[in-house]
């Protein structure tokens, strides 16, 4: 079983901690489409929120317009409680040590996407990239 169906796999595991693992090893195939859904299905993990705050970290510490895309995708359809998690998790990976891609220039081209939910998200993720600066 190659990386990618292992995490495949662990993304609808019962436990909690391996679907964290599953959302840190999918985020670099975010644009992979089974690895996308997986991720979109973890950003809005309905067992516990630590998925949801782990699972954006890790793929705003990718920072590639894929693996940015599936956070606004998941932030257009995600609650209240939801949101502030993928919101706390972008501060996270923002204010690592180890330094993340321009997640606002990626909002910023995501900005002029042809899905409105995405558009509309991402000018959301924006102003959490502008937060995490302050």
């Amino acid at each position: 079983m190659s990386g990618l169906e292992a995490a495949l796999a662990e993304a609808s595991s019962p436990s909690w901690s391996q679907r964290v693992r599953a959302g840190r090893d999918l985020a670099s195939f975010a644009d992979v489409p089974d690895a996308a859904e997986a991720l979109v299905g973890l950003l809005l993990d309905v067992e516990d929120t630590a998925v949801t705050r782990q699972t954006a970290e890790a793929l705003a510490q990718v920072g590639t317009p894929a693996a940015v895309r599936l956070i606004a995708l998941a932030v257009a359809r995600a609650d209240d409680s939801h949101v502030e998690w993928m919101r706390t998790g972008v501060h996270d990976a923002l204010a690592g040590p180890d330094g993340v891609p321009d997640v606002a220039a990626v909002c910023g081209q995501l900005a002029q996407d042809p899905e409105e939910a995405v558009c509309l998200a991402a000018r959301e993720l924006s102003t959490w990239t502008d937060e995490a600066r302050c």
